[in-house]
Protein backbone atom coordinates (compact mmCIF):
# COMPACT_ATOMS: atom_id res chain seq x y z
CA UNK A 1 0.00 0.00 0.00
CA UNK A 2 1.74 3.60 -1.00
CA UNK A 3 1.93 6.64 1.37
CA UNK A 4 4.14 9.44 0.91
CA UNK A 5 8.14 10.16 1.64
CA UNK A 6 10.20 12.99 0.81
CA UNK A 7 13.26 10.90 -1.14
CA UNK A 8 14.55 14.60 -0.42
CA UNK A 9 12.86 16.66 -3.70
CA UNK A 10 9.60 16.85 -1.95
CA UNK A 11 7.00 13.68 -0.80
CA UNK A 12 6.13 11.55 -3.93
CA UNK A 13 4.26 7.93 -3.32
CA UNK A 14 6.04 5.35 -1.82
CA UNK A 15 5.86 1.72 -0.37
CA UNK A 16 7.95 0.07 2.58
CA UNK A 17 9.31 -2.90 0.97
CA UNK A 18 8.60 -6.14 2.96
CA UNK A 19 11.94 -7.62 2.56
CA UNK A 20 13.64 -5.27 4.59
CA UNK A 21 11.39 -2.51 5.51
CA UNK A 22 13.16 0.46 3.40
CA UNK A 23 11.70 2.91 1.38
CA UNK A 24 11.12 2.30 -2.44
CA UNK A 25 9.05 4.89 -4.66
CA UNK A 26 6.18 4.05 -6.52
CA UNK A 27 8.08 4.70 -9.66
CA UNK A 28 10.79 2.31 -9.15
CA UNK A 29 11.33 -1.92 -9.51
CA UNK A 30 12.19 -3.87 -6.78
CA UNK A 31 11.74 -7.23 -6.29
CA UNK A 32 10.97 -9.89 -3.89
CA UNK A 33 14.13 -11.71 -3.70
CA UNK A 34 15.87 -8.44 -2.71
CA UNK A 35 16.49 -7.01 0.36
CA UNK A 36 16.56 -3.04 1.23
CA UNK A 37 16.88 -2.01 4.78
CA UNK A 38 15.05 0.46 6.71
CA UNK A 39 17.16 3.46 6.30
CA UNK A 40 17.92 2.54 2.80
CA UNK A 41 16.08 3.94 -0.21
CA UNK A 42 15.17 3.15 -3.77
CA UNK A 43 14.03 5.95 -5.90
CA UNK A 44 13.44 7.57 -9.45
CA UNK A 45 12.96 4.50 -11.93
CA UNK A 46 15.89 2.65 -10.39
CA UNK A 47 15.48 -1.33 -10.33
CA UNK A 48 16.75 -3.65 -7.92
CA UNK A 49 16.27 -7.17 -8.24
CA UNK A 50 17.59 -10.66 -7.51
CA UNK A 51 19.46 -10.90 -4.55
CA UNK A 52 20.89 -7.80 -4.59
CA UNK A 53 21.20 -6.01 -0.91
CA UNK A 54 20.41 -2.06 -0.47
CA UNK A 55 21.55 -1.40 3.37
CA UNK A 56 22.43 1.18 6.05
CA UNK A 57 21.66 4.72 4.53
CA UNK A 58 22.37 3.46 0.67
CA UNK A 59 20.65 4.97 -2.21
CA UNK A 60 19.51 3.81 -5.52
CA UNK A 61 18.11 5.96 -7.83
CA UNK A 62 17.51 7.49 -10.97
CA UNK A 63 17.94 4.90 -13.74
CA UNK A 64 20.33 2.95 -11.86
CA UNK A 65 19.88 -0.73 -11.57
CA UNK A 66 21.32 -2.73 -8.71
CA UNK A 67 21.09 -6.51 -9.07
CA UNK A 68 22.60 -10.10 -9.01
CA UNK A 69 24.48 -10.31 -5.45
CA UNK A 70 25.54 -7.03 -5.83
CA UNK A 71 25.44 -4.84 -2.51
CA UNK A 72 25.17 -1.30 -1.87
CA UNK A 73 25.56 -0.52 1.85
CA UNK A 74 26.76 2.21 3.73
CA UNK A 75 26.40 5.49 2.62
CA UNK A 76 27.13 4.47 -0.88
CA UNK A 77 24.95 5.92 -3.38
CA UNK A 78 24.43 4.51 -7.40
CA UNK A 79 22.65 6.79 -9.52
CA UNK A 80 21.80 8.37 -13.10
CA UNK A 81 22.35 5.25 -15.53
CA UNK A 82 24.92 3.28 -13.75
CA UNK A 83 24.63 -0.67 -12.87
CA UNK A 84 26.00 -2.70 -9.79
CA UNK A 85 26.01 -6.16 -10.65
CA UNK A 86 27.19 -9.55 -9.37
CA UNK A 87 29.17 -9.52 -6.00
CA UNK A 88 30.23 -6.01 -7.13
CA UNK A 89 29.60 -3.89 -3.67
CA UNK A 90 29.67 0.04 -3.35
CA UNK A 91 29.81 1.23 0.32
CA UNK A 92 31.47 3.52 2.59
CA UNK A 93 30.58 7.21 0.98
CA UNK A 94 31.48 5.73 -2.44
CA UNK A 95 29.49 6.95 -5.89
CA UNK A 96 28.77 5.43 -8.92
CA UNK A 97 26.98 7.77 -11.56
CA UNK A 98 26.54 8.87 -14.90
CA UNK A 99 26.45 5.26 -17.26
CA UNK A 100 29.69 3.71 -15.05
CA UNK A 101 29.41 -0.18 -14.34
CA UNK A 102 30.66 -2.19 -11.60
CA UNK A 103 30.49 -6.11 -11.75
CA UNK A 104 32.17 -8.89 -11.10
CA UNK A 105 33.53 -8.86 -7.22
CA UNK A 106 34.70 -5.59 -7.89
CA UNK A 107 34.61 -2.94 -4.74
CA UNK A 108 34.01 0.92 -4.87
CA UNK A 109 34.44 2.47 -1.43
CA UNK A 110 35.71 4.99 1.12
CA UNK A 111 34.80 8.31 -0.68
CA UNK A 112 35.74 7.04 -4.28
CA UNK A 113 33.76 8.58 -7.34
CA UNK A 114 33.49 5.84 -10.56
CA UNK A 115 31.35 7.93 -13.08
CA UNK A 116 31.32 8.35 -17.07
CA UNK A 117 31.20 5.15 -18.78
CA UNK A 118 33.92 3.90 -16.52
CA UNK A 119 34.26 0.34 -15.77
CA UNK A 120 34.91 -1.30 -12.88
CA UNK A 121 35.12 -5.23 -12.58
CA UNK A 122 36.90 -8.59 -11.64
CA UNK A 123 38.05 -8.52 -8.23
CA UNK A 124 39.44 -4.53 -9.12
CA UNK A 125 38.72 -2.05 -5.87
CA UNK A 126 38.32 1.86 -6.41
CA UNK A 127 39.02 3.06 -2.63
CA UNK A 128 39.78 6.29 -0.98
CA UNK A 129 39.29 9.55 -2.93
CA UNK A 130 40.40 7.92 -5.93
CA UNK A 131 38.36 8.67 -9.31
CA UNK A 132 37.51 6.43 -12.03
CA UNK A 133 35.86 8.14 -15.48
CA UNK A 134 35.69 8.59 -18.69
CA UNK A 135 35.51 5.79 -20.54
CA UNK A 136 38.50 3.86 -18.48
CA UNK A 137 38.65 0.69 -17.08
CA UNK A 138 40.35 -1.06 -14.19
CA UNK A 139 39.61 -4.67 -13.82
CA UNK A 140 41.27 -8.32 -12.55
CA UNK A 141 43.08 -7.60 -8.89
CA UNK A 142 43.99 -3.65 -9.96
CA UNK A 143 43.55 -1.22 -7.27
CA UNK A 144 43.61 2.55 -7.44
CA UNK A 145 43.04 4.31 -4.18
CA UNK A 146 44.36 7.43 -2.08
CA UNK A 147 44.26 10.44 -4.45
CA UNK A 148 44.68 8.74 -7.94
CA UNK A 149 42.94 9.54 -11.00
CA UNK A 150 42.13 7.24 -14.05
CA UNK A 151 39.89 8.38 -16.68
CA UNK A 152 39.98 8.94 -20.63
CA UNK A 153 40.33 5.53 -22.11
CA UNK A 154 43.15 4.33 -20.02
CA UNK A 155 43.17 0.46 -18.68
CA UNK A 156 44.65 -0.46 -15.25
CA UNK A 157 44.81 -4.41 -15.25
CA UNK A 158 46.59 -7.32 -13.89
CA UNK A 159 47.72 -7.02 -10.30
CA UNK A 160 48.86 -3.16 -10.78
CA UNK A 161 48.21 -0.31 -8.72
CA UNK A 162 48.13 3.21 -9.23
CA UNK A 163 47.77 5.82 -5.93
CA UNK A 164 48.85 8.73 -4.36
CA UNK A 165 48.21 11.60 -6.59
CA UNK A 166 49.63 9.64 -9.69
CA UNK A 167 47.23 9.83 -13.02
CA UNK A 168 46.63 7.71 -15.59
CA UNK A 169 44.70 8.83 -18.80
CA UNK A 170 44.30 8.95 -22.64
CA UNK A 171 44.92 5.36 -24.08
CA UNK A 172 47.50 4.40 -21.20
CA UNK A 173 47.66 0.79 -19.84
CA UNK A 174 49.42 -0.02 -16.46
CA UNK A 175 49.17 -4.00 -15.92
CA UNK A 176 50.69 -7.09 -15.28
CA UNK A 177 52.78 -5.78 -11.16
CA UNK A 178 53.70 -2.52 -12.09
CA UNK A 179 52.88 0.75 -10.35
CA UNK A 180 52.47 4.36 -10.24
CA UNK A 181 52.38 6.35 -7.43
CA UNK A 182 53.63 9.74 -5.97
CA UNK A 183 52.76 12.33 -8.39
CA UNK A 184 54.03 10.53 -11.71
CA UNK A 185 51.40 10.48 -14.82
CA UNK A 186 51.33 8.16 -17.18
CA UNK A 187 49.38 9.68 -20.56
CA UNK A 188 49.09 9.07 -24.85
CA UNK A 189 50.14 5.30 -25.45
CA UNK A 190 52.31 4.48 -22.89
CA UNK A 191 52.29 1.14 -20.91
CA UNK A 192 53.83 0.01 -17.86
CA UNK A 193 53.88 -3.24 -17.12
CA UNK A 194 55.89 -6.50 -15.85
CA UNK A 195 57.37 -5.27 -12.41
CA UNK A 196 58.13 -1.41 -13.08
CA UNK A 197 57.43 1.53 -10.97
CA UNK A 198 57.10 5.07 -12.09
CA UNK A 199 56.87 7.38 -9.16
CA UNK A 200 57.95 10.42 -8.06
CA UNK A 201 57.13 13.69 -10.82
CA UNK A 202 57.87 11.35 -13.47
CA UNK A 203 56.42 11.37 -16.42
CA UNK A 204 55.60 8.24 -19.05
CA UNK A 205 53.72 9.25 -22.33
CA UNK A 206 53.95 9.15 -26.16
CA UNK A 207 54.69 5.30 -27.02
CA UNK A 208 56.86 4.17 -24.53
CA UNK A 209 57.22 1.30 -22.07
CA UNK A 210 58.25 0.80 -18.96
CA UNK A 211 58.74 -3.02 -18.06
CA UNK A 212 60.75 -5.67 -16.35
CA UNK A 213 62.00 -4.26 -13.06
CA UNK A 214 62.25 -1.12 -14.45
CA UNK A 215 62.41 2.48 -12.35
CA UNK A 216 61.52 5.86 -13.25
CA UNK A 217 60.97 8.18 -10.83
CA UNK A 218 62.10 12.09 -9.93
CA UNK A 219 61.55 14.32 -12.70
CA UNK A 220 62.72 11.45 -15.51
CA UNK A 221 60.59 11.63 -18.35
CA UNK A 222 59.66 8.43 -20.75
CA UNK A 223 58.22 9.68 -23.78
CA UNK A 224 58.21 7.24 -26.74
CA UNK A 225 60.31 4.21 -28.45
CA UNK A 226 62.20 6.82 -30.96
CA UNK A 227 64.03 8.47 -27.83
CA UNK A 228 64.73 5.71 -25.66
CA UNK A 229 66.30 4.23 -28.21
CA UNK A 230 68.24 7.88 -28.48
CA UNK A 231 70.61 7.46 -25.55
CA UNK A 232 71.28 11.24 -25.62
CA UNK A 233 67.86 12.37 -25.61
CA UNK A 234 67.38 10.22 -22.26
CA UNK A 235 67.13 11.43 -18.95
CA UNK A 236 70.13 8.96 -17.48
CA UNK A 237 68.12 7.39 -15.46
CA UNK A 238 65.84 6.04 -18.09
CA UNK A 239 69.10 5.06 -20.46
CA UNK A 240 70.65 2.81 -18.39
CA UNK A 241 66.83 1.23 -17.53
CA UNK A 242 66.69 0.50 -21.23
CA UNK A 243 70.29 -0.80 -21.76
CA UNK A 244 69.75 -3.07 -18.55
CA UNK A 245 65.98 -4.16 -19.37
CA UNK A 246 66.50 -4.65 -23.21
CA UNK A 247 62.69 -3.68 -23.76
CA UNK A 248 63.21 -2.06 -27.45
CA UNK A 249 66.35 -3.57 -29.58
CA UNK A 250 64.70 -5.01 -32.48
CA UNK A 251 62.38 -3.26 -35.16
CA UNK A 252 59.60 -5.32 -37.41
CA UNK A 253 58.87 -4.28 -40.90
CA UNK A 254 57.13 -1.24 -40.16
CA UNK A 255 59.90 0.08 -37.86
CA UNK A 256 58.01 -1.26 -34.47
CA UNK A 257 60.62 -2.22 -31.64
CA UNK A 258 60.69 -5.60 -29.61
CA UNK A 259 62.46 -6.67 -26.90
CA UNK A 260 63.93 -9.85 -28.86
CA UNK A 261 64.54 -10.83 -33.25
CA UNK A 262 62.17 -13.66 -32.86
CA UNK A 263 59.11 -11.25 -31.79
CA UNK A 264 60.22 -9.09 -34.81
CA UNK A 265 60.09 -11.07 -36.92
CA UNK A 266 57.16 -13.24 -36.21
CA UNK A 267 55.79 -9.15 -36.40
CA UNK A 268 57.16 -8.38 -39.71
CA UNK A 269 55.56 -11.98 -40.91
CA UNK A 270 52.26 -11.19 -40.18
CA UNK A 271 52.55 -7.19 -41.20
CA UNK A 272 54.00 -9.07 -44.80
CA UNK A 273 51.22 -11.74 -44.87
CA UNK A 274 48.30 -8.90 -44.58
CA UNK A 275 49.85 -6.74 -47.04
CA UNK A 276 50.38 -9.68 -49.92
CA UNK A 277 46.53 -10.95 -49.03
CA UNK A 278 45.11 -7.24 -49.25
CA UNK A 279 47.29 -6.46 -52.51
CA UNK A 280 46.97 -9.60 -54.74
CA UNK A 281 43.31 -10.53 -53.36
CA UNK A 282 44.51 -13.75 -52.18
CA UNK A 283 41.25 -15.48 -50.80
CA UNK A 284 43.09 -19.55 -49.36
CA UNK A 285 45.97 -20.77 -48.16
CA UNK A 286 47.46 -22.55 -51.28
CA UNK A 287 46.98 -19.47 -52.89
CA UNK A 288 48.90 -17.57 -50.34
CA UNK A 289 51.60 -20.17 -50.78
CA UNK A 290 51.42 -20.17 -54.15
CA UNK A 291 52.50 -16.46 -54.03
CA UNK A 292 55.27 -16.89 -51.42
CA UNK A 293 56.91 -19.33 -53.76
CA UNK A 294 57.02 -16.70 -56.34
CA UNK A 295 57.70 -14.32 -54.47
CA UNK A 296 60.38 -15.67 -52.31
CA UNK A 297 63.30 -13.40 -52.92
CA UNK A 298 60.42 -10.38 -51.64
CA UNK A 299 60.16 -12.01 -48.58
CA UNK A 300 63.54 -12.97 -47.61
CA UNK A 301 65.06 -9.59 -47.89
CA UNK A 302 61.93 -7.87 -46.14
CA UNK A 303 63.13 -10.37 -43.02
CA UNK A 304 66.49 -10.09 -43.52
CA UNK A 305 65.89 -6.32 -43.19
CA UNK A 306 65.32 -6.24 -39.46
CA UNK A 307 67.94 -4.21 -38.10
CA UNK A 308 69.42 -4.45 -34.36
CA UNK A 309 69.75 -1.11 -32.60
Amino acid sequence: MSTMFDFGNGPVPARQHPNGGGWVADTATVAETAFVCPNAQVFGKARVYGNALVADDARVFGNARVFGDARVFGDGWVSDDALVAGNAEVYGNAEVSDDARVYGNAEVYGNARLFGNARLFGNARVSDNARVYGNARVSDNALVFVNAEVFGNAWVAGDASVFDNAEVFDDAEVFDDAEVYGNASVADDARVFGNARVFGNARVFGDAEVSGDARVSGDDEACGAEDAVEKEKVPKKVEDLIVEEQTVIYKDKNGKMFSTKQEAIDSSVKILMTDLLLRENLVDMKSVAEFLVDNSEEVVNILSNLTES
